[in-house]
């Protein structure tokens, strides 16, 4: 009998009775320790800051193992790698992108801008306005994440931005260039500026620009390593940025009714993505647990990236979390806030509607993460680290600004002098007082 990879963590007598228990502590996650990686892109983005395109060329000798001919790829290699896609894969992109704009255009973009009248001649109006200029990052290390492109550039065309930069690493196989399948996408996309450039090195060159290159961006957006979140965290506020994402991860909430070769086969597909993947279940069913660890090491042990599935399915980030029942099971489910919850249980769309805390839920045996990770129409960049219980995915609205326009009238200034007045003194801000103080007419409040 094979192995068991997943190991067994079993909450059924936890909180009995109704008395408190953190089950966020109980189930963990893999290591991530994004400060230590701080200190070590600090003198990265300071040597992209300081000596500009050199920087990114010597750093992508020593990380990437290959010194780009140019760092902005040329436009005829985009249409190149596009005129030489795959016919197949060409429809796979084409519906993905079909799909993913659909979604962004009826269900994320924010088009109204509505004014409120909070009394006679005083509005006040949000406005939505777009970023103007965004740098997108796409990983290609373990896996070139082509489908990353789509990810990050359809949300930000439908918001409105004017201005798009896409960066990769570098390829050796490809002569310095970014993945193919990448560049073809971009030029599908209509984006022409694309740069082979990638690791914490990239996002210093979005946040501060390269004179001649690169002009900086205002917000970077998309998932990466260790480092490049470290950059981004570093960089923050000389830049916007869209999260901290740590390893992938999935949580799927199951009963006796689900597939265990389903559910083995959705626990590995994020296995697949790094050693550091989280996969686990949470279940109250033994049958299905046992019948899930059978079917995990078999189906593990013949998939192409066995040995980094067995280390991920294997690490402390990965197991089998077992349960009393389903209504203790969304306690776990709610307190670990996956990246991505898969609910695969008898009337599934129900269990799933009382969820609170979840990047992206996929609902039923039929609504695999795969499927969103590709051509769902929903978006993968997900917050991840238990973020899901405040932060939202990349979508529309993570490119657009909401800002309130003040238009008051003399008289409906007046109308609310005294009490403004009042309260800044409260606050002892005289000067604030003021503002409203000399706006008065003559021999008024005196």
């Amino acid at each position: 009998m094979p192995e068991n990879l997943l190991r067994t963590l079993d909450l059924t007598d936890a909180g009995r009775g109704g008395e408190a228990f953190d089950y966020r502590a109980a189930v963990p996650r893999a290591a991530f320790d994004v400060e230590h990686a701080v200190e070590k892109v600090r003198p990265i983005c300071q040597a992209v800051a300081e000596e500009g395109a050199e920087a990114l060329l010597r750093f992508a000798e020593q990380f990437d193992g290959v010194r780009p001919e140019q760092l902005r790829v040329p436009v005829e290699i985009l249409a190149q790698c596009a005129e030489e896609l795959d016919d197949d894969l060409r429809a796979a992109f084409t519906e993905s992108i079909t799909r993913r704009r659909q979604v962004c255009e009826l269900a994320e973009k924010e088009t109204s801008s509505p004014t409120v009248t909070v009394a006679e001649g005083a509005h006040v109006t949000q406005r939505i306005i777009p970023v103007n200029r965004v740098g997108l990052y796409v990983p290609g290390g373990l896996a070139p994440l082509a489908s990353s492109v789509i990810m990050n550039v359809v949300p930000a065309q439908v918001a409105g931005v004017q201005s798009i930069a896409v960066t990769s690493p570098p390829q050796k196989e490809f002569g310095g260039l970014p993945h193919p399948n990448i560049l073809a996408l971009c030029h599908i996309l209509g984006i022409d500026e694309v740069y082979a450039v990638g690791g914490a090195q990239a996002i210093a060159m979005f946040a501060h620009g390269v004179p001649g290159l690169c002009e900086r961006v205002d917000m970077v957006t998309g998932p990466g390593n260790i480092y490049v979140v470290a950059a981004k965290r570093l960089l923050r506020g000389l830049v916007g940025i869209d999260s901290e994402a740590g390893p992938t991860e999935i949580m799927i909430l199951a009963d006796e009714m689900a597939n265990p070769e389903h559910v083995a086969a959705d626990l590995i597909s994020q296995a697949e993505h790094d050693p550091m993947a989280g996969s686990v279940l949470v279940t109250d069913s033994a049958e299905l647990a046992e019948q899930v660890q059978q079917a995990t090491a078999r189906q593990a042990a013949a998939t192409k990236h066995a040995e980094r599935v067995h280390t991920a399915l294997t690490g402390e980030q990965s197991g089998i979390v077992m349960v009393r029942d389903l209504e203790q099971g969304l306690l776990v489910c709610d307190a670990y806030a996956a990246e991505h919850l898969e609910v695969q249980t008898r009337d599934a769309a129900q269990w799933a509607a009382r969820v609170r805390n979840a990047g992206a839920i996929f609902v039923g045996g039929f609504s695999p993460v795969s499927l969103g990770d590709y051509s769902a129409g929903s978006t993968h960049v997900l917050p991840t680290a238990g973020c899901a219980c405040h932060s939202s995915g990349l979508s529309v609205r993570s490119f657009m600004k909401a800002v309130h326009v003040i238009n008051y009238s003399e008289a409906a200034l007046m109308e609310l002098a005294d009490s403004v007045e009042t309260f800044a003194l409260a606050e002892n801000l005289p000067g604030h007082a003021n503002a409203i103080t000399v706006r008065r007419p003559a021999g008024q409040g005196e």
